[in-house]
């Protein structure tokens, strides 16, 4: 096999030394990986260069803990053709429909070669919103609906067509695109440190902090920068708490859906407890601010640390006591059980990451399975479900929860409260000419962010992949057979992110 194998999280590699394949060969080397069910594809991307584009493979090997990368490339000519994998790995569909939208790249044989993002750069200006080729089915019987863009809440933009037979779904199509930012762009645009960290914490607002650290990963590993363990013992409690506090606003958010306010009502107050307590910590409730490359200007003190073990211990207790009820009422699991069912099959096929592989049955957690941080330390276990169904997925937020404070508490004991963690790093050298990449396990699921540096060690080229980019399709899934009126409940149980779509 042709490739170049890490088992460092995050890890950076001379991007010569990541070995250039001829496509067939290229093809052959994914589908043997592929084999095996524990690997998934983490990213698979193209960067242009001045004659022509190199097509990066990142492949992560959950069972064995590492990354293998390869690659290929195709001279810039008229028309680029090349054999579609999805057809044999349907969990390559979306990143060859980027690739094709991104460069005009024909991928032959594949079902679905459409826009993912409209990118403000793609390669056919034709390519717009009005003309999206919606999938329909011609019959007398079958009635299709329009969602969106424009929600009646405060949901982001994002159109949902589906094909009907009475109030039976029996297709649904999710077309997004609707604010793409060119964020990964200004990546490589925007040229200091501080610029690209607060870059990171806007790619998905619920998601500042996991963001925030994979790309602080990804400087760190480039510039040679090494954390101590007080440091990184914050960055994990900084992303449990995030965990916690959107897990249990969406523990919440299903209450709503299903029109138990007393279970919506006493979770928006847990969660409150919560991201007020982030922000007495960083002065920010989401955490903005708290992660930097090399150190921090937040560091844990005593009194902070006092009040985030008692604020967490009344969370705990009242979270468990209103789960309890939650759990146990038949009216709601009537509403949360069997409905917008994910099986394994289909996560696995999906390649489905993070919550919606877990409720799935399927062991897919990158803080298991590509450690960073503490997580290198301490062996974590992630918590799987096998139904993958709105129970389920309802069910692995409460038990994530209550790891999430174990793991939180675990940390606090290694911290005293003594202030020694230095300041960030303003502007570290970069290591030249080389690819990196930086996993991290959010809220919703697996992180990647990776870039390459040219011969002076400046970033030229930025890629980001949020966990939404591989679930949505799960969503799609997941309302096949459903009443069309199940899909709210079931939009809420995966929580995925438009905007972390809409790069």
């Amino acid at each position: 096999m042709k490739s170049i194998e890490t088992g460092n999280n995050p890890s950076s590699v001379r991007l010569t030394n990541i070995p250039v394949l001829d496509y067939e060969e290229f093809f052959s080397q994914v589908d043997e990986l592929m084999q095996v069910e524990s690997n998934h594809c983490l990213n698979y991307f193209a960067v242009s260069f001045d004659d022509h584009y190199r097509f990066i493979c990142c492949i992560g090997c959950d069972e064995k803990h590492t990354i293998i990368l390869f690659s290929h490339e195709q001279p810039k000519t008229k028309e680029i053709r090349l054999k579609s994998i999805t057809p044999i790995h349907f969990q390559f569909h979306v990143f060859e429909r980027e690739i094709a939208e991104n460069f005009g790249i024909v991928f032959t044989g594949h079902p679905w070669l459409k826009p993912v993002r409209y990118a403000f750069d793609r390669a056919s200006t034709g390519m717009v919103m009005d003309n999206y080729p919606f999938f329909s089915i011609d019959s007398e019987e079958l009635h299709e609906v329009g969602v969106g863009p424009v929600h009646a809440g405060i949901i982001e933009p994002g159109h949902f067509r589906f094909i009907c037979n009475g109030e039976k779904v029996l297709h649904l199509e999710i077309q997004l695109g609707y604010q793409h930012r060119g964020i990964e762009r200004l990546f490589v645009e925007k040229p200091l440190l501080i610029q690209k960290a607060i870059l990171s914490e806007s790619i998905a607002g619920d998601t500042a902090i996991g963001h925030s650290l994979c790309h602080t990963g990804l400087i760190e590993v480039l510039g040679g920068l090494d954390s101590i363990d007080s440091l990184s013992a914050e960055r994990i409690i900084a992303l449990e708490f995030e965990r916690i506090a959107v897990h249990i606003g969406d523990t919440a958010a299903l209450c709503t859906d299903i029109g138990y306010q007393f279970g919506q009502v006493v979770n928006e107050a847990l969660r409150t407890i919560i991201i007020n307590t982030t922000q007495l910590w960083c002065g920010n409730r989401f955490g903005k601010g708290l992660i930097r490359a090399g150190g921090t200007h937040y560091p844990l003190t005593k009194e902070t640390l006092i009040k985030m073990k008692g604020n967490l211990d009344e969370v705990m207790e009242r979270y468990l006591q209103i789960t309890e009820r939650i759990f146990s009422m038949s009216s709601v699991l009537g509403r949360f059980e069997t409905i917008g069912k994910v099986t394994l099959k289909q996560a696995l096929r999906i390649g489905a990451v993070g919550m919606a592989a877990r409720s799935s049955g399927l062991k897919r957690d990158i803080r298991w399975s590509h450690p960073f941080g503490m997580y290198n330390k301490n062996e974590f276990d992630p918590v799987t479900l096998q139904k993958g169904d709105v129970w389920s997925r309802a069910m692995l937020r409460k038990q994530e929860v209550e790891r999430s404070v174990a793991v939180i508490h675990d940390l606090i004991k290694l911290l005293h409260g003594d202030v020694t963690v230095s300041p960030p790093v303003n502007e570290p050298k970069l290591q030249p000419g080389s690819f990196a990449i930086s996993l991290t396990e959010g809220w919703r699921g697996e992180i990647c962010h990776t870039a390459i540096t040219d011969k002076e060690g400046r970033i030229i080229h930025y890629k980001v992949k949020d966990p939404s980019f591989h679930n949505w399709m799960a969503l799609a899934l997941a309302v096949r057979g459903q009443e069309i009126s199940d899909f709210p409940l079931c939009n809420k149980s995966f929580n995925l992110s438009y905007c972390g779509n809409d790069l």
